[in-house]
């Protein structure tokens, strides 16, 4: 008698793909809602807090797929660019994009869409490994867009001690929640019938 090996299961972005236009644009809304949330989170830690953007910007990516999650960081970005406080600490305001944190923010759908991308191509929850790497890559590319832009503005070893260093244990702490809440969604959807 052989097992018979579970069936395989979309991504996770999937239940999104057939739904109709005002059902995509609530979950734009609500991406948006969550991305707002996540930036006024702050965990205290050394050497410097950790908010959750990140982590929203990578799972809207990997939950609503690459295109979908980048247009959703891009509304969510317009809402901060017209003045609305959704940013960290409660901000918004178009001058934020031309400040030290700038180049981060012009890196979020950047990195949404990459962690959508990657995690649609497999690397997602079926996979502890492979969910955390997209997830990664994710806060990865965030740092060094950021961290580049920074470095025009302060210089390269100021913008490394100050504006990546210091994020990178928050940014594999965030790639590994969201990896594994990539592994509960496809433990869940297996365990489905």
């Amino acid at each position: 008698m052989t097992a018979t090996p579970a069936p395989a299961l979309p991504a996770p972005h999937a239940w999104l793909r057939d739904r109709s236009l005002p059902a995509k644009a609530a979950a734009v809304a609500f991406g948006a809602a969550v991305l707002t949330a996540s930036s006024h989170v702050s965990v205290p830690m050394v050497p410097v807090p950790m908010t959750m953007q990140t982590l929203a910007v990578t799972l809207a990516g990997a939950l609503y797929g690459w295109r979908l999650g980048g247009l959703t960081i891009l509304f969510w970005l317009a809402l901060g660019a017209f003045g609305l406080p959704v940013f960290s600490g409660g901000t918004g305001g178009i001058e934020r994009f031309f400040g030290p944190t700038g180049g981060y923010l012009v890196a979020f759908p950047v990195a949404g869409a990459v962690t959508g991308w990657l995690v649609g191509r497999g690397w997602d929850g079926r996979r502890a490994g492979l969910a955390f790497a997209a997830m990664l890559a994710g806060n990865a590319l965030c740092l060094a867009i950021g961290g580049g832009w920074l470095a025009a503005m302060i210089g390269a070893q100021k913008a490394l001690a100050a504006g990546v260093l210091p994020f990178l244990p928050g940014a594999a702490l965030k790639a590994a929640l969201g990896a594994a809440l990539l592994k509960a969604l496809a433990l869940y959807g297996r365990a489905r019938p």
